[in-house]
């Protein structure tokens, strides 16, 4: 018979089994954290790459952007250098008859009129009586005009749209109606 507050007697073979199975359960762990570990290091090597990645997107776009603002215009400027020869050799002719500078000037006008359609660069010209438009017109004065009303009844300077967007407003007069 066994005395219930007698400590329990422990069989060596019991105790080996015992000492086999946590030896057996803390290699399993260590093999778990080493796993762990491995993977940590690895992920921390993916994010170190991703972070250098968007920092190399983000300077590479500084730098396209940086050149887009320099070079941007050197299309246009390589559309303008004839125009600005033509004005230089009439400029240069001694007893240019009126007809001659005119005729000159007009195809000097024929080359920019080109370098603006070439580049989108198109002109906001309102005709009298056209509706009025706060995104295309700039208002100086309201006159009374046989025009109707709200319509505009003389251009003072023309405006030009860049790619559909407004570089200069035309200035216009508009129409208060017949008075």
């Amino acid at each position: 018979m066994t005395d219930s507050n007698s400590p329990e007697q422990v069989h060596p073979e019991d105790q080996a089994e015992q000492q086999a199975a946590g030896a057996e359960a803390q290699t399993d762990l260590q093999a778990q954290l080493d796993e762990a570990l491995a993977q940590i290091a690895e992920l921390k090597d993916q994010v170190l790459r991703a972070h250098a990645e968007a920092e190399n997107v983000r300077r590479r776009s500084q730098e396209d952007v940086a050149k887009a603002r320099k070079f941007g215009i050197e299309s246009f400027a390589e559309s303008l250098v004839p125009v600005r020869d033509s004005l230089e050799a009439a400029l240069a002719l001694e007893n240019q008859t009126a007809e001659a500078l005119r005729e000159g000037v007009d195809v000097t006008l024929k080359q920019l009129s080109a370098a603006f359609d070439r580049h989108q660069l198109k002109q906001i010209a309102p005709a009298p009586g056209e509706r009025f438009d706060p995104n295309l017109h700039q208002a100086i004065s309201s006159v009374p005009s046989e025009q109707p009303a709200n319509t505009v009844a003389n251009t003072l300077q023309v405006g030009y749209l860049i790619s559909e967007r407004v570089l200069r407003p035309a200035l216009v007069m508009v129409s208060a109606g017949q008075s």
